[in-house]
C-alpha cells in the first residue's frame, strides 16, 4: 500500500547553524543506556508534566541551542527529557569547522542518517518506557516535541496504536509520511517555515487535509521569511529570527499547557 512522503529526510541545509548564547542548567543522566539531558521545572509539583524531546541532527549532547530550548520549556513548568540517539555523534562533528557548513572529506551523510535512524527505531520505545518508569506516576501526563529528524517520534507518540503522549508538536519536520497524519490521534501543533526543503507548502497543505479529514485537533503556525531550522538554529542577532524562534517555543508551551 502506498504511503506518500510528506516530509523528506534532512538535507544539506541542516548543516547550517547559528550558535546561541547562554548557560544550560540541565544535567545529563543515563536512561535505558542512552545519554539523556534532563531539565527540571521551578517546583517539584510541576514534574508530573513531562516533555519528551526528540532532537534534530545536531543532537543534544554538545548542542547548546537544544539544551537552552529544553531549559526554556522547563522554566514554563515542565520536566523535560531529551534523548541523544546520535550517541555522541551529532552532525556538527562532521563539518570542516564551525564557520564552514560543508562536510569533512569522506563524510557519508546518507550513511550517517541511516545508521542513527536504525538505532533510534529500536532505542526510542525502550527509552520512553524507561522515562515513564523513572519519572512517571499515575497522574503524570506526557507531551512530545521534535525538530527535523525528531518529528516521526512525536507522531508515533500521538498515534492511536502507540500513544504515549496526550499532546505533541514539531518544528520543520523530516521523515514523515501521510500515514503519520492519518494515524495521529492526539492534538498536534505544527510550527512551520515558509521555505522548507523537507516540508514544502504542498506537503503542508496535504497534512492539513489529512488532519481535517480525520477530525483531529491541530494548529498550524507558519512564519514567512524564515527557512527550515528557524525554531532551533536561527540567528539570534537578527530581531525577526529571534522573534520567530521565541514565538514558536512559546506557542508550543501554551499548546501543551492547554492539553495537559
Amino acid at each position: 500500500m502506498s504511503d506518500p512522503v510528506l516530509a523528506k529526510p534532512p538535507g544539506d541545509c541542516c548543516l547550517n547553524c547559528f550558535p546561541h548564547e547562554g548557560t544550560p542548567t540541565g544535567k545529563f543522566v543515563d536512561i535505558a543506556e542512552v545519554n539523556t539531558y534532563v531539565a527540571r521545572p521551578p517546583t517539584t509539583d510541576q514534574e508530573n508534566r513531562v516533555i519528551l524531546y526528540f532532537p534534530d541532527v545536531w543532537g543534544i549532547d554538545i548542542f547548546i541551542n537544544g539544551q537552552l530550548l529544553c531549559d526554556y520549556f522547563a522554566s514554563q513548568g515542565f520536566l523535560v527529557v531529551a534523548i541523544d540517539y546520535f550517541r555522541g555523534d551529532p552532525v556538527q562533528l562532521h563539518r570542516k569547522d564551525r564557520a564552514d557548513t560543508t562536510t569533512e572529506p569522506g563524510f557519508d551523510y546518507e550513511a550517517w542518517k541511516a545508521k542513527h535512524w536504525a538505532f533510534a527505531a529500536v532505542a526510542v520505545p525502550k527509552w520512553i518506557e524507561a522515562v515513564k518508569a523513572q519519572f512517571g506516576t499515575p497522574e503524570t501526563k506526557y507531551a512530545a516535541v521534535g525538530y527535523c529528524f525528531g518529528a516521526p517520534y512525536v507522531m508515533d507518540a500521538l498515534a492511536e496504536s502507540t500513544a504515549t503522549a496526550c499532546v505533541g508538536a514539531f518544528g520543520h519536520p523530516a521523515f514523515l509520511n501521510e500515514s503519520h497524519f492519518i494515524n495521529c490521534a492526539r492534538p498536534l501543533f505544527l510550527s512551520c517555515a515558509e521555505t522548507d526543503h523537507t516540508f514544502s507548502p504542498s506537503s503542508r497543505h496535504r497534512a492539513e487535509e489529512l488532519l481535517t479529514a480525520g477530525k483531529r485537533i491541530f494548529n498550524i503556525q507558519l512564519f514567512s521569511r524564515v527557512e527550515h531550522g528557524f525554531a532551533l538554529r536561527g540567528n539570534m542577532d537578527d530581531p525577526y529570527e529571534r522573534f520567530v524562534k521565541e514565538e514558536s517555543a512559546s506557542a508550543i508551551t501554551r499548546w501543551f499547557t492547554k492539553f495537559m
